[in-house]
């Protein structure tokens, strides 16, 4: 399996980046990381490490790099010699089966929208995922920031494909999808959630539909996919992010006064309470999935954090090369080649 990988995008990059690279080819048998980005630096960062299997950690140049900062529609047409729009042209000539960054979330969705021939047969529109703990498990969110103007058969179609990820990549056995709404009454609601869950209800997917959720109800784990349009869902995910922060470095803090008086030692209860700690913080981070995939595309694509570090890159690596089975991709034409027909 080949992974173009954007070795300039993040907030540190490309040091990180490759570390990530690095750690992903040692770990994932087969698994080649296709590097691109300015052959100087990522070169500067493969020579601190020893002994790689440079055949499967190949550079391919790009001169330019996108900012966080800067348009990504302007900034794509200007800078044409880019390490985003460079890993998806591998992906398109079909030199990789997927692409995975941590540089301009906008540059790198634009660049998927500009080739409808990337999509998969019946997508309107790929959506980003998320994935929050619940309860029960892992729960898949989307979208999350691909599609501000979405349409109720954008919405349905994140419901399958949401449903394909969850089952085939995060093993969920039994998939439940959930509409994000303002409330779960019959009438709440505006007309783009209320003729989404019409579609939902006449549909294949009808089985497993639970209706509306509240941003509270994502954490029972009732439902294993939540589904809404992309500004809500890049608000909530944010949020969200903020909130595990917020939440983990208040407990941190805390348990600083309180470990002198448990025990400190390597041995003491002190020691336990900071291990259990650090041990449930891994749960609830992004670093754990490596990032969120765009779903609707042909191969895999994993957007990841600004701030990701080695692990990050690590893991979205080997979560990319595993989304771009082709199996997968054929079970979501599969399933939405039997989507109800929506009129005009």
């Amino acid at each position: 399996m080949r992974v173009a990988l954007d070795a300039m995008g993040g907030d540190h990059a490309p040091g990180p980046i490759v570390d990530g690279a690095v750690h992903a080819v040692r770990d994932v048998p087969g698994l080649t990381v296709v590097l691109v980005g300015r052959t100087d630096a990522v070169e500067a960062e493969l020579a601190r490490h020893d002994g790689l299997p440079r055949d499967r950690l190949p550079v391919v140049h790009a001169a330019e790099v996108i900012g966080m900062d800067e348009k990504p529609v302007d900034a794509l047409r200007k800078k044409r010699d880019n390490s985003i729009s460079k890993c998806w042209g591998l992906l398109a000539a079909g030199e990789v089966r997927a692409v995975v960054s941590a540089g301009s979330t906008g540059a790198m969705v634009a660049s998927a929208l500009f080739n409808a021939k990337m999509f998969l047969p019946g997508v309107r529109r790929p959506g980003i995922a998320a994935i929050f703990p619940s309860r029960r498990g892992p729960v898949v969110i989307l979208d999350v920031g691909a599609n501000m103007n979405a349409k109720p058969e954008d919405l349905y179609q994140y419901g399958v494909m949401g449903g394909v990820f969850a089952e085939q990549i995060l093993g969920v056995k039994e998939v439940t999808i959930g509409l994000l709404n303002v409330g779960s009454e019959e009438d709440k609601g505006n007309e783009l959630v209320r003729s989404t869950r019409d579609l939902f209800r006449n549909s294949p997917m009808a089985g497993r539909f639970v209706g509306y959720l509240e941003g509270r109800d994502i954490y029972d784990g009732n439902a294993r996919v939540v589904v809404c349009e992309g500004f809500t869902g890049n608000v909530l995910l944010k949020a969200g992010e903020g909130a595990v922060e917020f939440l983990f470095g208040a407990i941190k803090e805390e348990l600083g006064k309180l470990i002198p008086q448990l025990g400190g030692g390597a041995s003491g209860a002190g020691a336990k309470v900071v291990g259990t700690l650090r041990e449930l913080k891994a749960r609830y981070e992004y670093e754990e999935y490596g990032g969120g995939p765009l779903l609707g595309i042909r191969g895999a694509c994993l957007i990841c954090h600004g701030s990701s570090g080695a692990r990050a890159i690590k893991n979205a690596c080997r979560v990319a090369g595993t989304l771009a089975d082709d199996r997968i991709s054929q079970m979501i034409i599969d399933q939405l080649a039997q989507a109800p027909k929506v009129e005009g």
